[in-house]
């Protein structure tokens, strides 16, 4: 996340700050809504969709590099860029984590617990490594697509950017069709029968891999959606990026709800304005820690999560 200058009480000041926790909070939601759909469903923390995202953002990189020569910012060549990578790396990272999921984690599904754990965590060293041959130790940069002027007018005290639109205009519509699909379509009613209970979803005649591999289709979909949005907002990006958005992200899942879609979102808005008030009130320092200790907090009194469900283990 972007660090922030320590802000005076003003009230314009505080509405910039709490438009920058909003923006940073739908960005975390859709990497957190990949891993609560894929715990919800096999029960896997899938470590490595951080570093998926990285990756997607490595995309977006290499995509700007080669087609964004000579285009001005905000015109009709970048707005079609911008949607052709909405396009392209989302496939790319769907692909990819329904490919790990076909080589790697289906073959552990009645393997203990701890080993497709581990598997997660040597796919996000591997994903790490791939990021870092791919674009180099430090950060790189990436051109500017869309004009990082005030769209309320240079004279506005309170900052609103073409990107921060774009945060919003994509992720809220994505959220909500997620929504419709898992609730109202026959393959997201299968998907809620396998996360309640696989052996009676596969007794009713329900494809469990199928509608796992789907869950990792539409969960590395959504991380390459906010790779786009995330590279375009904040222009650079590296090897290591996944593991500290990722980790936000699983944050903003535990705080809500694991395995709970309106609680990723939850959880992840909370998250992002926990961070944008600790950096712009305290010190940027201390904004990790302040999104930990709030966490820390509801869990102990609420451990399963703001809007999880307290259930009983199966023995």
């Amino acid at each position: 996340m972007l660090s922030l200058p320590l802000a005076s009480l003003d009230t314009n000041v505080l509405i910039n700050i709490c438009i920058n926790g909003l923006v940073y909070g739908f960005l975390y939601a859709l990497i957190a809504l990949g891993y609560t759909m894929v715990y919800g469903i096999v029960e896997l923390i899938n470590f490595a969709h951080g570093d998926l995202f990285m990756l997607g953002s490595m995309v977006v990189w290499s995509m700007v590099a080669v087609l964004a020569a000579g285009v001005a910012p905000g015109s009709m060549a970048a707005i079609l860029l911008i949607l052709a990578m909405l396009v392209v790396v989302p496939l790319c990272c769907a692909l990819l984590n329904a490919g790990v999921d076909v080589v790697i984690y289906r073959p552990l599904r009645n393997a203990p617990k701890l080993a497709p754990l581990v598997s997660a965590i040597g796919v996000s060293f591997v994903f790490m490594n791939i990021g870092q041959v791919w674009g180099g130790s430090q950060d790189v940069n990436i051109a500017t697509l869309i004009p990082d002027s005030n769209i309320l007018g240079a004279n506005s005290s309170i900052f609103l950017s073409g990107t921060d639109v774009l945060v919003i205009a994509v992720t809220v519509p994505v959220m909500i069709l997620l929504t419709f699909f898992v609730k109202f379509t026959s393959l997201g009613r299968a998907m809620r029968a396998t996360a309640q209970n696989p052996v009676a979803a596969q007794l009713m005649g329900i494809q469990v891999n199928r509608v796992i591999s789907v869950t990792f289709l539409i969960g590395g979909a959504l991380a390459g959606v906010a790779s786009v949005i995330y590279a375009l907002k904040v222009h650079t990006v590296n090897f290591q990026m996944g593991f500290q958005n990722g980790l936000y992200a699983f944050t903003a899942v535990v705080l809500g709800g694991i395995g709970n879609i309106p609680g990723a979102v939850v959880g992840s808005l909370i998250v992002g304005m926990v961070y944008s008030l600790a950096s712009g009130y305290a010190d940027n320092l201390w904004a990790t820690a302040m999104v930990f200790l709030i966490m820390i907090v509801i869990l102990v009194f609420r451990p399963q999560g703001i809007m999880g469900a307290r259930v009983r283990e199966k023995v």
